[in-house]
This record gives C-alpha cells, sequence and structure tokens, in this order.
C-alpha cells in the first residue's frame, strides 16, 4: 500500500471517496425517479397505481438495507470485503443496464433485485475498509469519515440532478442508464487503484474456522435457524403471507424482515459466546436498531410519497423536474453537517457533549418535527 498521504490522509481514503460518491450517484439518482416511473401512464411508464408503485417502493428499499446483512457476512466468510466490494458494483451497474432497456415488469423487477443485491455487498463492505485504514482511530478516523460521508452526499446530489432531470424531461431509460455509467466510472476508479492506494487492506475474510468453537453454540445457531424455517411455514399455511397482490407482497415480506431480523439479534445474543458486557451493549444496539428503523422509515419518505406530494403539488420554477426536490437533503447535510459537528465539539470543550442516545433521540425528534411542518404546508391542498 502506498504510504503517501493527501491532505493528511491515506490515499487510500480519497480512492473509497471516489467509489461511493459514484455508487450514491446511481442508487439516489435511480431512486429519486424510480416511484415517478412505476406511476406514469403517458411517457413510458410502468402505469401502476400509488399503492403498488409504493409497494414496489418499499420492497426495493427495505431490500437495499436488509441485504446488508448477507452481504457483510459474505465478506466476513468468503470473498473478504475487496471482493465484495468489486461483485457487489458488477451488481450494481448490471441491474441498471436492464433498468436502461425498455422490458416486460418480470425484467424490469430483476434489474431492481440485482442492484439491491450488488448494494448489500458493496455498502457495508466499503465503510468497513475506511474504518480499518486508521487502526489508531481517535479524531482522525472521525474526519476521515467526515470527508467519507461528504462523498456520499455529493454523489447524491449529482445523482438526483443528472438522473432527475434525464429521466423526467428526456426519457426515463435515459435516467436508468446514466445510473449504470455512473457506477462503471467508480468500478474503472477502484480496478486501477485499489491495490496500490489499499495493500491489502480488507483483501481477505476476517473469519477463520475456528475447530474449537463449543459444540453448545452452534447447536443453538441451528435451533435458531430451524426454527424461523418453521415460522415461515406456518405463516404461510395458515395464509398469514399473501402473495395475490404488489400491496400484499409488501406487508408478506414486512414480517419476513421483522423475523429475520429477530432471529439474527437473538443468534447473536445467545449464540455468539459474548460475555456479559457485550450482551448488554448488544440489547442497547438492538434499542438502536429499531430506533434506526423508524428514523430511515421516514427519511426514505423523500423517494416515495414526499415525492409524489412535489410532482403533484408543488410550483415548479422554470421547468425544474419535481425529482430535484430530494436534493435538499444532501445539499442541507453537505451545509450543516460542519455546523452541527462544530457544536459537539463547542459542547465537549465545556463538558455539555450529550451522550449518544440524546443526539439519537433529537434526531428522532427533527425528523417528527419535519413531518409536522410538511402537514401545515398541504393542509391548502388537503382542506379537513
Amino acid at each position: 500500500m502506498s504510504d503517501k498521504k493527501f491532505l493528511g490522509h491515506p490515499r487510500g481514503l480519497f480512492l473509497l471517496f471516489i467509489v461511493e460518491m459514484w455508487e450514491r450517484f446511481s442508487y439516489y439518482g435511480m431512486r429519486a425517479i424510480l416511484l415517478l416511473f412505476l406511476l406514469d401512464k403517458t411517457k413510458g411508464g410502468m402505469g401502476l397505481n400509488e399503492g403498488e408503485g409504493g409497494a414496489i417502493y418499499g420492497l426495493y428499499t427495505f431490500s437495499v438495507y436488509l441485504l446488508s446483512l448477507p452481504g457483510g457476512w459474505l465478506a466476513d466468510n468468503i470473498f473478504g470485503q475487496r471482493k465484495s466490494i468489486w461483485y457487489g458494483g458488477l451488481a450494481i451497474m448490471a441491474g441498471h443496464v436492464v433498468l436502461a432497456f425498455p422490458a416486460s415488469q418480470t425484467v424490469f423487477f430483476a434489474g431492481l433485485a440485482l442492484v439491491a443485491i450488488g448494494t448489500g455487498l458493496l455498502k457495508p463492505n466499503i465503510s468497513s475498509i475506511v474504518s480499518e485504514l486508521y487502526p489508531e482511530g481517535g479524531a482522525i478516523r472521525d474526519a476521515a469519515f467526515s470527508i467519507f460521508y461528504m462523498g456520499i452526499n455529493m454523489g447524491s446530489f449529482l445523482g438526483i440532478t443528472i438522473v432527475g432531470y434525464l429521466g423526467q424531461k428526456i426519457g426515463w431509460h435515459y435516467g436508468f442508464g446514466a445510473a449504470a455509467i455512473a457506477m462503471l466510472l467508480g468500478l474503472v476508479a477502484y480496478r486501477l487503484f485499489a491495490s496500490t492506494y489499499l495493500g491489502e487492506k480488507g483483501l481477505y475474510p476476517k473469519a477463520s474456522i475456528d475447530t474449537e468453537e463449543k459444540t453448545p453454540v452452534k447447536t443453538l445457531t441451528w435451533i435458531l435457524i430451524g426454527s424461523l424455517f418453521i415460522f415461515l411455514v406456518i405463516m404461510q399455511v395458515s395464509g398469514t403471507f399473501k402473495w395475490d397482490s404488489k400491496q400484499a407482497v409488501a406487508a408478506s415480506m414486512g414480517v419476513l424482515a421483522i423475523a429475520v431480523v429477530m432471529t439474527y439479534f437473538l443468534n447473536m445474543f445467545f449464540a455468539s459466546g459474548f460475555d456479559r458486557v457485550e450482551q448488554k451493549r448488544l440489547a442497547i444496539l438492538f434499542i438502536l436498531f429499531w430506533g434506526a428503523v423508524l428514523f430511515w422509515a421516514g427519511f426514505e419518505q423523500q423517494g416515495s410519497s414526499l415525492q409524489i406530494f412535489a410532482d403533484r403539488y408543488s410550483e415548479l420554477p422554470f421547468g425544474m423536474p419535481s425529482s430535484w426536490f430530494q436534493n435538499f437533503n444532501p445539499f442541507y447535510i453537505l451545509v450543516f453537517a460542519p455546523v452541527v459537528g462544530g457544536i459537539w465539539v463547542f459542547l465537549e470543550k465545556r463538558g455539555l457533549n450529550p451522550p449518544l442516545l440524546i443526539k439519537f433521540s433529537i434526531g428522532l425528534f427533527l425528523l417528527a418535527l419535519g413531518y409536522y411542518i410538511m402537514v401545515i404546508g398541504a393542509k391548502p391542498h388537503f382542506p379537513a
């Protein structure tokens, strides 16, 4: 790995910055026009109703997050993080290529599945390698993640701007094609410079086969997996799972997701050999996990219900595509993230920096406040 630094950081950070920027360009760009394409009845879209389109959008976004679990496992146990990023990027690009050409609904959904699978492989592992670049931890690593996060939001801003314009003003499939090109640029940079600037970071799987693992722990893991399988069979036989409409599929997949997550946490808590201190930390993580679920459920509405509202009830100056409203989020993050970071530093120096759980709660409160403001703004269109 090259020891040369740029702005006081390993050059590998800026390679990962570029790869993540183009990946987020493709993800947020495509997401900006996905629901609009699903609902469009006049310009080559699928012509679905709001319930069907929202169900597909929800299934896609939930799949992206859920697939991070197997994506991380595959990296740790089979591929290594570097190969997982590469394979994930290839799957994302292939998925966008599929979306770039008019085809049947089945083919379109296959393209969405490829993007979701690829994101599950790439997203958790690229962040992990950023952490590995800073084994000493501390403020320098925090600064590195701030830089990396700027790349995420730059990619988001560019993707929504370019893909949103192409999709809404020229043609939906041009927008999807632009997302494929963005991921290709990220893959080219990764292929050319990863070995030089990352060395052996993330090159090999972290986990090794432990022949001394206790049999009871292994047995409990299989008991949990078997219980999950039996639960899913019962739900199917009882008719709880329904597959006769897109909304029913979304509801069934929601139950499936909760079951998988609960099994995952139970396995970590009881079958991973954690001591009491680690179990307490895992319990806190479990609480934060569900808080994060609520946050992201609200956050992802910017490509769903908020996008529909922007498209139908907002005044659009200069022929601006309605998808550009989604750009306010990355723009505000780019502008205010340094300000918020400065506030925490200011409070830290005075011994007033609130703990993580308080910050987490503030984030959820601000999300709720934002939706309350939206209710006030929507009242002229939906009078009581």
